[in-house]
């Protein structure tokens, strides 16, 4: 196991900078997420750490070992890409010791632990069997134990989910962070989806444009967002972004309100508006509502209610929920 730090690290292909100053320190044994959208460098910055990509300037210390000029080898890091590259003509058992059998363990090595690589990922009555008989959720966790025997100081993991489906998406994401928590190992993943930033990560780096937008906590970030970026990145439903007369009056350029921090009730000094469409989950209820100098804004109710397209309905922002940001997008002192 080890940790990482970043100092000033920046990547550029010729005369374009493509990430910028990146500054991070990453204990050993944590889950971090990389969390962006697509083109935000999350994934260069990854290979970049892995060594499958050239330092441009800063520096990269693995374990308090200088790593800019070490080879992905001499790294000992193990990385799990978002195509399981499995050998087809070759069981579960030996894609998961391949790699110790270039390394000539002996037969007896690789099979113990290959054996805890399957225990730890529920991969037992499939070691006789070939990828082509499992399923991508298994085939995902083959890769992943294919990492696990080599016993690496890091996990790298880029997109491993997001060839699967969403229900299998969310079983392995349950197994991934399972996974961590019996190995202890330092693990850095990639995504673009915030739901799995949010439930696997005990930090998470917020990447925009090839910057570090925030690194903290996931509630952290839902809670404090740095900019109104990770303020509309983070939270499912998203935030609502405000302009106008609403925002001057709480003295913002911008105001924010997270779709469960509305009240509906009476219309006293409430904004009123149009239900343009309900979705009813059973277990939250989320309005659409169009309301006269505030646009379409999403509210989340919990549980199960009654209103319906064409209602109005009198929203009731909650004052010490509201977020404030200035013309930036930077937030203001509440």
């Amino acid at each position: 196991m080890a940790g990482l730090e970043l100092k000033n690290l920046s990547k550029a292909y010729g005369q374009t900078e493509v990430l910028h100053d990146i500054n991070l320190s990453i204990a050993d044994g944590e889950f971090i997420v990389f969390v962006g959208p697509s083109g935000c460098g999350k994934s260069i910055l990854l290979r970049m750490i892995a060594g499958l990509e050239e330092i441009t300037g800063g520096e990269l210390t693995i374990g308090g070992t200088r790593a800019n000029a070490l080879s992905p080898k001499q790294r000992d890091i193990a990385m799990v890409f978002q195509s399981y590259a499995l050998y087809p003509q070759m069981t579960v058992a030996e894609n998961m010791g391949f790699s110790l059998s270039l390394e000539r363990k002996s037969k007896a090595e690789i099979a113990e632990k290959v054996q805890e690589a399957a225990d730890a990922l529920q991969l037992g009555p499939y070691l006789d069997r070939k990828p082509g008989q499992l399923s991508g959720g298994q085939r995902q966790r083959v890769a992943i134990g294919r990492a696990i025997v080599r016993k690496p100081k890091v996990f790298l993991l880029d997109e491993p989910l997001s060839n699967l489906d969403a229900a299998l998406r969310s079983e392995t994401r349950v197994e991934i962070s399972e996974l961590h928590q019996r190995v202890e190992t330092t693990m850095i993943y990639v995504t673009h989806d915030q739901v799995e930033a949010m439930t696997m990560a005990d930090r998470i780096v917020v990447l925009n444009g090839g910057y570090i937008e925030q690194f903290g906590s996931p509630m952290d970030l839902y809670n404090n967002p740095a900019s109104e970026f990770v303020a509309g990145f983070i939270g499912s439903p998203k935030m609502n972004f405000i302009t106008g007369p609403h925002a001057q009056a709480v003295g913002a350029a911008t105001m924010g309100v997270r779709p469960e921090h509305f009240d509906i009730g009476p219309a006293d000094d409430a904004w009123s508006g149009k239900v343009t469409l309900v979705e009813r989950l059973g277990h939250d209820t989320v309005l659409y509502v169009n309301v006269v100098g505030a646009g379409s804004l999403t509210v989340n109710l919990s549980g199960q209610h009654d209103q319906g397209v064409g209602d109005t309905v009198h929203l009731k922002p909650r004052p010490e929920f509201i977020h404030k940001f200035d013309q930036n997008g930077r937030p203001l002192s509440v």
